[in-house]
């Protein structure tokens, strides 16, 4: 994607990490872990081609790409929105939705590290094949997203500084359960409950099918991390656990200031600071920001990093409760969700092709 479309200069277009990985090889051939393995063929049977499950024919309107009433908009009912004209508010729509599919498709860039990163560190065999599936589904993530916002938004924003430090983290630790621990479970499961939110929200067909399709891969990876390190984590001494879950309370503190967006409000320059100060003292954004944690506390509680302190800190942050979900259902769910739109897709254009006849 041309840094052409950026609304904001792109100062580097390559970002070096140095990792320090250690690649390893497994010699056993025998049969694995069950349910890893079945992730792993589930894996092969979902890949799918976006340039054909998707209909890239569809007309966005930039002046509500998401097609969302504007109370949804994280503004709406400040001074700063009251006194914007019908074009003006039509521009913060635009750029609020290219900021949000930029900092998804950055994250997908890093998941397709993290995952190929996966595959050469993790230490058995039946994770390095169902890993080896998620590097192709990221790929597809990363094409989609860089599509959409070349071709419908037609604009797009640099990484966020929050987003780029945790994936700084993250690519640099060594360790491979810390790359499952940090894109696995937080990046991707902060970005499960996002993309949930404009599937169920949004009237704009291709944004609403396209991050349908891609939580469908999204919940295979969320369980795929949940299973590794729910039989790792009880190896580890308690130091090596507390540590664990320092870096996720911290993760999670950066992750709920992704959202303000400070970037658009600065360089649409409405009031930046009020903007800002109106959000987070919203009760509306508040709902909305706890809701993206929706899928992360629960698998922290599964795969047993759910001491006091990180209760102390969820509950300060306002997003203790959710451990009671059930992930299972909410992955069931997903994959229904996606299921019934093909189905619906496929009846559309079985019901074209007969309206039109033999000569259509």
């Amino acid at each position: 994607m041309s840094t052409r479309i950026y609304a904001l200069p792109v100062e580097q277009t390559r970002w070096q990490v140095p990792s320090g990985a250690t690649t390893v090889f497994d010699w056993e051939y025998d049969e694995g872990r069950d349910r890893l393995l079945g992730l792993y063929e589930k894996g092969k049977q979902k890949q799918w081609d976006a340039a054909e499950r998707l209909d890239w024919s569809i007309d966005v309107d930039l002046d509500n790409p998401m097609g969302v009433p504007e109370q949804t908009i994280a503004i709406y009912g400040s001074r700063v929105w009251g006194k914007l004209g019908q074009k003006e508010k039509g521009v913060v729509r635009h750029h609020l939705a290219s900021w949000q599919f930029s900092q998804f498709l950055h994250g997908e860039q890093g998941a397709l590290i993290c995952s190929s990163k996966i595959v050469h560190t993790v230490p058995d065999l039946d994770s390095k094949f169902y890993a080896a599936t998620q590097v192709m589904d990221e790929a597809r993530h990363v094409e989609v997203y860089s599509r959409y916002l070349r071709e419908k938004l037609e604009l797009a924003y640099p990484i966020n500084p929050s987003l780029k430090s945790i994936l700084n983290d993250v690519i640099s630790d060594s360790r491979w359960d810390m790359t499952y621990l940090g894109m696995q479970v937080l990046i991707e499961g902060l970005a499960l409950a996002a993309f949930g939110l404009i599937r169920d929200n949004a009237t704009e067909p291709l944004a609403q099918a396209l991050n349908t399709y891609v939580m469908q891969d999204e919940a295979r990876h969320v369980a795929f991390g949940r299973l590794a390190l729910r039989e790792y984590y009880p190896e580890l001494t308690q130091a090596e656990r507390d540590e664990r879950e320092e870096f996720c309370i911290e993760a999670c503190y950066q992750m709920q200031e992704r959202f303000v967006g400070e970037e658009v409000w600065r360089n649409l320059d409405i009031d930046a600071d009020e903007c800002i100060k109106f959000m987070r003292e919203s009760e509306h954004f508040r709902s909305f920001r706890s809701h993206l944690f929706s899928r992360i506390v629960p698998t922290l509680k599964d795969i047993g990093l759910f001491g006091k302190k990180m209760q102390h800190a969820f509950a300060e942050m306002g997003i203790i409760g959710y451990e009671h979900h059930d992930l299972d259902a909410l992955i069931e769910q997903d994959e229904k969700i996606a299921t019934d739109l093909d189905r619906a897709r496929i009846e559309q254009v079985e019901k074209v092709i007969t309206l039109g006849g033999p000569d259509a």
